[in-house]
């Protein structure tokens, strides 16, 4: 039964995939578009995107090494990551697109390091085999989404728990500020790199102003869905949010 119900939650990953794949001519450019910053931008968010990638690769390998089922769950989290923020909603007035990110529940479940290793996969993915993205702006990519994002979401969660949040809540706040921060970082990255001899606060609130209207209620709705996912896995499977360090033990339900 279990193997039945692997294979049919593959053939829906699969499926939906495929149906990315197949929708990729008509999509509209999304994250921030190969060309828009110059080469000097580019180049600086890769170096500040590498140190964070490099703790998440050693991250990943020690707890694979201490735990074999971790693999799959981060694999599993790659696929939900790479899905969620695969929906564009075009901006033409910023030049990109807007997007749920994924990163707030993957921040949470995986820790933000490799919650950013998650995102870059999905990224390289979708700029390579979708044009979402490119490749001279996945720095800058991961650094919005990537490590923007997972951190956020992963602070805010653990900060709203310290105070004895519940995990609707707590989880509703992680996914909805870390889809605006993502968004935050965008406009700051943007208004960086194409200003030339601009002020750069103008720029940035014109371009931060354009994201409003669509990701305000898209970050309301990644809250609700960040919520949904955390408090379906405590009444499924509180096991995997104990394992994860999400909870602690004494706080399952009997």
């Amino acid at each position: 039964m279990k193997i039945q119900n692997l294979k049919i939650k593959v053939l829906v990953f699969i499926s939906v995939l495929f149906g990315c794949f197949l929708s990729a001519g008509n999509a509209y450019a999304m994250h921030i578009s190969e060309g828009i910053l110059p080469w000097n931008w580019a180049a600086l968010w890769f170096v500040v995107a590498a140190p964070f990638m490099a703790y998440g690769l050693y991250r990943l390998k020690k707890l694979s090494d201490a735990d074999l089922s971790f693999k799959p769950l981060v694999g599993l989290m790659a696929a939900v990551v790479f899905i969620i923020s695969c929906m564009p909603i075009p901006v033409p007035t910023a030049g990109t697109c807007s997007h749920p990110c994924g990163t707030g529940i993957s921040g949470i479940l995986l820790g933000p390091a490799i919650s950013t290793v998650v995102a870059a996969v999905a990224l390289l993915i979708q700029a390579l085999f979708l044009s979402h993205g490119g490749l001279s702006t996945l720095g800058a990519n991961i650094m919005s989404m990537g490590i923007m994002g997972s951190f956020t979401g992963y602070l805010t969660f653990r900060g709203l728990r310290v105070f004895k949040a519940n995990l609707g809540i707590a989880g509703f706040m992680a996914g909805l500020f870390a889809d605006w921060a993502t968004y935050l970082a965008t406009s700051a990255e943007l208004a960086s790199g194409i200003r030339g001899d601009s002020p750069f606060l103008p720029l940035f609130w014109k371009i931060l102003i354009a994201f409003i209207p669509t990701q305000l209620p898209l970050g309301i709705l990644e809250g609700a869905m960040t919520a949904g996912m955390v408090v379906l896995l405590y009444k499924k499977r509180p096991d995997l949010l104990v394992k994860m360090r999400v909870i602690k033990a004494e706080e399952v339900m009997a």
